[in-house]
Order: C-alpha cells, then sequence, then structure tokens
C-alpha cells in the first residue's frame, strides 16, 4: 500500500470581531488551552497557541487529510461558544469572519512558536492591525484593505 508523507506546518491568526468584547486577560489561558484541544480534535497536531484580547495566533502541524477552512471553522466557532460559558459578559462574543493562515517552513518552527509566545511584549510595540498587514504583505497576498478588518 502506498504511504502518504506530508509536514505542513501553518500558523493560524484570527480577531475578535470589532464589535465583540474582547477577552479578558484571565481568560486568555484558557482559551488557548481550549482552542489547542479542538485543533488537536481534527487530527492536526497543535504547537503553540496564544495572543493578546483581541486576536488568535495558532501553529499547527497539519493533518493531510483535513482542509484549512473546516480546522479554523473547528476552532473559532467551538472556542465562541465555549467563551460565551464563562460570563455574561461574553455574551456578544464573536469572532471576525474571515482569517489568515501561513505557511511556516521547518526551519522557522522555533521562530514562530517565541513568536507566539511572546504576543504580549510584541504588541507593546505593534498593534494587531500593523501586525496582520505586514503579514500579509510579507507572503505577498493581494487584499483589499477595506475588508481585512471588516466584520
Amino acid at each position: 500500500m502506498a504511504q502518504s508523507l506530508c509536514k505542513i506546518y501553518l500558523h493560524v491568526v484570527f480577531h475578535v470581531k470589532n464589535t465583540s468584547p474582547v477577552v479578558k486577560d484571565e481568560h486568555l489561558e484558557q482559551l488557548h488551552n481550549y482552542i489547542g484541544a479542538l485543533v488537536n480534535t481534527t487530527g492536526c497536531q497543535v504547537l503553540c497557541v496564544g495572543g493578546i484580547d483581541n486576536h488568535i495566533h495558532a501553529l499547527l502541524l497539519f493533518s493531510r487529510t483535513e482542509t484549512i477552512a473546516h480546522v479554523v471553522e473547528e476552532m473559532k466557532r467551538n472556542s465562541s461558544r465555549w467563551i460565551k460559558t464563562l460570563s455574561p459578559y461574553y455574551e456578544n462574543f464573536a469572532w471576525q469572519g474571515g482569517y489568515g493562515v501561513f505557511s511556516v517552513s521547518q526551519s522557522q518552527v522555533d521562530t514562530v512558536v517565541k513568536y507566539i509566545k511572546n504576543q504580549a511584549k510584541h504588541h507593546k510595540k505593534q498593534n494587531f492591525e500593523e501586525e496582520y498587514l505586514e503579514f500579509l504583505r510579507l507572503y505577498k497576498i493581494d487584499y483589499d484593505e477595506r475588508y481585512v478588518f471588516s466584520d
């Protein structure tokens, strides 16, 4: 029997909807852990989840049998449902409709893990919007700035 071999690392980024409450600091670690567990249920393997109050970064080893859209849908849909159970504060919580996914080479995995783990420090120097647009430019992704951060 033929064997399909693949090792694809993906860096997933998505943000809180503009009309949504942001994630409180006291719930960030729980949320990151929950999202990591959701990734693992899809057959992908989470390497790191992080972010700050208004967005998420996740680095994962992608399953050869999954689709990006399904994995991100599972992350966003289920974490949104879960966070609403924590407090009435999150009653209107929602993630943005879109997301960004960027490929990561094996040689950059450790760098991306460090980057994700240091989000709080990183965002003292650069806001999420600047960071995200930088990713889009770096990966040469065509985009219309009017719609990148719209809900």
